[in-house]
C-alpha cells in the first residue's frame, strides 16, 4: 500500500507566490530560463537551473553550477518572501487549464516504495540526467521540485481531498502558459486534518509515475548514498515530494517528433512510407483524429500514415509511438534508439502542430510526426505489465509549479 508523509514545507509568502513559482527545470532550455528569469530574483529557477546565474557557456554540470544552486536555495530560505512551515502538513494543489480541473494531493512519498515497485515507472531514465538531478539534491539537501504520479482513485481521499478545499487557500494565481495560449490557475490548500488523509491513502495499493522519472530516480540514488551516514534510518531524505493525481483527472498530449535529416529526398521517402504505411497524400489535417494514425510533415504539405498492427507481444509495443518506430524509424531511418540516436528529436504537444511544420519550413527539421496522444489507461497496463514505454511517449498538462512547496532535509 502507498505511503503518504507529511513534511515542513519551505514556501512563499502568499504575495510572493506568484513571483517564485517556475516551470519545471526539464521543460525549457537554459536559454529560455535565462530569460523566463530575467529580472526576477524570486524566480525558482535560480534554484533549479541555477546556471542562469553564471556566465553563458558555463557548462550545465560543472561543480560551480551545483555550489550555486544550494547557495540560492540558501538564500530563498532566509529571505523575508519565503517561510517554513511550523509543522509537518499535507496540501491539495488544484490545476485548472482552458477550464478543465485537475486536484491531487501534495506530500511525500517513500523512495522504498520507488524502490520495490509500489510507485511503478513506465519510462527507462538516461544515467546523465540521474546523475545532474542526484548532485542537485545532495548539494541543496533538498527535494526542490515534486514528481506528478497518478493512482486509480479512492472514495474516501477524494471526500478528504473535497473537505480540504472548502478552506481558506494558501495560494491562488493563475499564470499565462510559457508554451501555448492560454492561462493555468494554480491554487495550494493546507489540509487541516493530514492524519486522516495518510491513513485514508493507505487504502491505494499502487502509484505509477506520470512525470518526473528522473527526479524519482535522483531521489532514491541520493537516499542510497545519504543512508550510509545516517544511524537512525528514519531521517526526511527517505521521501520526496509528489502530487497525486486520481488517473481520470489526468490529461495526456501527444509527444511529437522531428527528424533533422532524410536519407533521401522528401518525395522518395514518401515512396518508401507507402511500401511500410497506409499513406493519404496532401490531407490538409495536422493532428490524427484516432489511435493508429499518424500526420507526417514534408515539404510544406500534411500526409496521413495508417499504421499497421504489430506482432510484437508486448502491452507496449501496441502503443503509436512503438508502432512507428517498428515501421517508420526503424526500417527506413536506421533509427534503432530513439532514446539517443542524434537524428530524432521530440516536441511536446502542448506546442502545436504549427511548431513542427515552422521546423521543417524553417529547414531545421526536413520531416515531423504528429501522433495521437497515449492515453492513461495504456500507461497504467505497460507500468502493472512490468514494460517500458518507448521514450517521450507521453506529455502531462497542465503543468506542475516548482517553488511551491520545497522539501528540505538537511
Amino acid at each position: 500500500m502507498a505511503t503518504l508523509h507529511p513534511f515542513r514545507a519551505l514556501r512563499p509568502r502568499p504575495d510572493a507566490a506568484e513571483a517564485v513559482a517556475s516551470v519545471p527545470y526539464d521543460v525549457v532550455s537554459v536559454e529560455e530560463a535565462r530569460a523566463l528569469a530575467a529580472g526576477n530574483d524570486r524566480s525558482f529557477l535560480h534554484v533549479i537551473r541555477p546556471e542562469i546565474d553564471l556566465p553563458e557557456g558555463t557548462d550545465e554540470h560543472a561543480d560551480e553550477v551545483y555550489e550555486k544552486g544550494a547557495e540560492n536555495l540558501r538564500r530563498f530560505a532566509e529571505s523575508s518572501f519565503m517561510q517554513t512551515e511550523g509543522a509537518p502538513g499535507l496540501y491539495v494543489y488544484r490545476l485548472v487549464m482552458n477550464g478543465r480541473a485537475q486536484t491531487g494531493l501534495f506530500g511525500g512519498v517513500a523512495v522504498a516504495e520507488y524502490d520495490d515497485g509500489t510507485i511503478l515507472k513506465h519510462e527507462e531514465t538516461r544515467p546523465a540526467k540521474e546523475d545532474d538531478r542526484t548532485r542537485h539534491i545532495l548539494a541543496q539537501q533538498a527535494h526542490a521540485e515534486p514528481v506528478m504520479l497518478t493512482h486509480r482513485g479512492d472514495a474516501e481521499v477524494e471526500r478528504l481531498t473535497d473537505e480540504a478545499m472548502q478552506t481558506e487557500p494558501l495560494y491562488d494565481f493563475e499564470i499565462e502558459s510559457e508554451r501555448a495560449a492560454g492561462a493555468v490557475r494554480h491554487t495550494i490548500w493546507r489540509a487541516p486534518d493530514p492524519e486522516a488523509l495518510t491513513d485514508a491513502f493507505g487504502a491505494v495499493p499502487q502509484l505509477y509515475v506520470a512525470d518526473g522519472h528522473h527526479r524519482c530516480k535522483a531521489a532514491s540514488r541520493a537516499a542510497a548514498e545519504l543512508r550510509e551516514e545516517d544511524a537512525t534510518g528514519t531521517s526526511e531524505f527517505a521521501f520526496f515530494p509528489a502530487v497525486l493525481f486520481p488517473m481520470d483527472q489526468m490529461q495526456i498530449l501527444p509527444y511529437n517528433r522531428v527528424v533533422y535529416d532524410l536519407p533521401d529526398r522528401p518525395g522518395a521517402f514518401l515512396e518508401k512510407l507507402k511500401g511500410q504505411v497506409g499513406v493519404e497524400e496532401n490531407t490538409g489535417h495536422a493532428a490524427p483524429e484516432t489511435a493508429g494514425v499518424v500526420c507526417c510533415y514534408l515539404e510544406g504539405t500534411w500526409h496521413r500514415l495508417v499504421l499497421p498492427e504489430t506482432e510484437r507481444g508486448g502491452r507496449a509495443d501496441q502503443l503509436d509511438v512503438a508502432r512507428l518506430s517498428e515501421f517508420v524509424l526503424e526500417p527506413l531511418l536506421g533509427i534503432t534508439d530513439p532514446r539517443r540516436d542524434a537524428n530524432l528529436d521530440f516536441v511536446g504537444g502542448i506546442r502545436g502542430t504549427d511548431e513542427l511544420a515552422e521546423r521543417v519550413d524553417t529547414g531545421d527539421a526536413e520531416a515531423a510526426f504528429s501522433m495521437y496522444p497515449t492515453q492513461i489507461e495504456d500507461l497504467l497496463d505497460v507500468s502493472d505489465a512490468g514494460e517500458l514505454m518507448p521514450p517521450k511517449s507521453t506529455w502531462f498538462e497542465p503543468k506542475l509549479r516548482s517553488g511551491l512547496l520545497v522539501h528540505r532535509f538537511g
